[in-house]
């Protein structure tokens, strides 16, 4: 049992409020000094903010009635002792495997934050031109009726900063599940005759050990199935760690259905790779029972693998990589080659490989594999935030993904980087919507 768990359950107990504080100091002690230190400054950096902040407040709420500056007072200050507490007692949390409830106060209290900052930086600016303007005043310049503060600047950075915190809101409460459908055309150059107009639907990152609204990702699953889709591609984490993690949403999934196959594959999340197991055998299981799960939905999972689909006596194959990421910090476990044998006279081929970087990184550097005509990822959400219009595309994302969103081209290869189903971390989304991605082959 870990300490976090030790400490949880003395808690549960019912504890006095003085074991309660020698409790947390004993497993403070006991800590690692990283954690301390990042808490400390953390602490500072947020009261710096606040103080800075408060300045602000005290200017809009001004010309209000003193019961009205005296609540104003009590919440301002009431939510910062809150926020101190809840990162204080976050030791005592599993925080991996937490609630909705946390994970939604947790994205809420970071998007408060970054209206501080933003209003922060705005009042610096307004004290810096103040303290220019008062350059030649006598006395103290910033003394009421020498050189008076900005309402425009007070004003607008209030203002943004509060429609970034609304966009946080509307990210949650509606933007999580705004399935949209994106639908494209991929000509592919040799394909068949036979699989000319063929109706292929990809959705990818699913992380159902996010969900917290089932009616919604009912939804979702509606429109994946009035497609009709000849075929079905999902490119990868079906959970966020654990397999069970599905298990609420197992059935709704398998309805999911198309009369060529639903043709699946993993992503750096099915591994479990990001949470403490109590043994490697229990890892291995949880790999074990997800792969399972793949089966038992009817989803034809495809480890380092390829299938080949006949239609009208003519052939493509469809290829299906394990993960595979040019990026150090993701597992690299997949085997194209591997899944490329045995397809060498097939004409057009297909890939599922969840990391984008690996088309880059392999597939279009390799002369072996040019013959895969497209290749279909997800993986960076689109980072869940960004602009994502016709004309322009932007997330904090693509400083990390080169090809991070939509559609790519090199040559005769095409890589589609799908924006994901589902949410991690943050529980919604901001401009970049949940997809639904239909393709339509043609000759090309």
């Amino acid at each position: 049992m870990s300490k976090n768990n030790a400490y949880r359950r003395k808690l549960r107990r019912g504890q006095t409020l003085g074991e309660i504080f020698v409790s947390y100091c004993n497993f403070a002690v006991s800590m690692q000094a990283r954690y301390i230190i990042t808490f400390i400054l953390l602490t500072l950096f947020m009261l710096s903010v606040d103080f800075y902040v408060w300045q602000g407040v005290k200017f809009l709420i001004h010309g209000i009635s003193a019961k009205a500056k005296q609540i104003v007072t009590y919440a301002f200050w009431g939510y910062t002792i809150f926020t101190f507490l809840f990162f204080a007692s976050m030791p005592f949390m599993n925080v991996r495997h937490s609630s909705t409830v946390f994970r939604i106060t947790l994205s809420l209290i970071f998007a408060i934050l970054i209206l501080k900052i933003i209003w922060f930086v705005f009042i610096f600016i307004d004290d810096i031109i103040r303290a220019i303007r008062a350059t030649g005043t006598e006395g103290n310049p910033f003394k009421a009726g020498n050189i008076n503060r900005s309402k425009f600047l007070q004003w607008m950075g209030f203002g943004i900063g509060g429609v970034f915190l609304g966009s946080m809101i509307y990210g949650i409460t509606k933007g999580a599940h705004k399935y949209t459908l994106h639908k494209k055309k991929l000509s592919i150059k040799g394909l068949p005759k036979a699989f000319n107009g063929l109706k292929i639907v990809q959705i990818s990152d699913i992380h159902s050990g996010s969900f917290y609204d089932k009616s919604a990702v009912q939804k979702g699953v509606d429109m994946i199935n009035s497609q009709k889709a000849d075929m079905i591609f999902f490119t990868g984490d079906l959970v966020n760690d654990r397999a069970s993690e599905l298990e609420p949403y197992k059935e709704m999934f398998s309805s999911i259905k198309a009369p060529l196959g639903v043709f699946s594959t993993l992503g750096n999340h099915d591994y479990g790779e990001y949470v403490r197991w109590n043994s490697q055998e229990a890892k291995m299981q949880n790999l074990q029972d997800l792969i399972q799960h793949h089966k038992d939905m009817d989803w034809d999972i495809l480890m380092d693998e390829h299938r080949v689909i006949e239609k009208d006596g003519e052939q493509l194959a469809v290829l299906g990589v394990q993960n595979w990421s040019a990026k150090k910090n993701f597992p690299r476990y997949g085997d194209l080659a591997k899944a490329y044998k045995g397809s060498e006279n097939i004409g057009t081929k297909l890939l599922l490989s969840h990391d984008p970087s690996h088309w880059k990184e392999e597939i279009t550097q390799n002369p072996d594999y040019r013959d895969i005509a497209a290749t279909f990822s997800g993986h960076t959400h689109g980072m869940q935030f960004g602009i994502d219009s016709k004309w322009y595309r932007w997330s904090p994302v693509k400083l990390v993904y080169k090809e991070w969103i939509d559609l790519y081209k090199e040559n005769d290869q095409q890589l589609y980087v799908n924006r994901g189903f589902g949410y991690l971390g943050f529980p919604g989304r901001v401009g970049i919507w949940p997809e639904i991605s239909v393709f339509t082959l043609e000759q090309g």
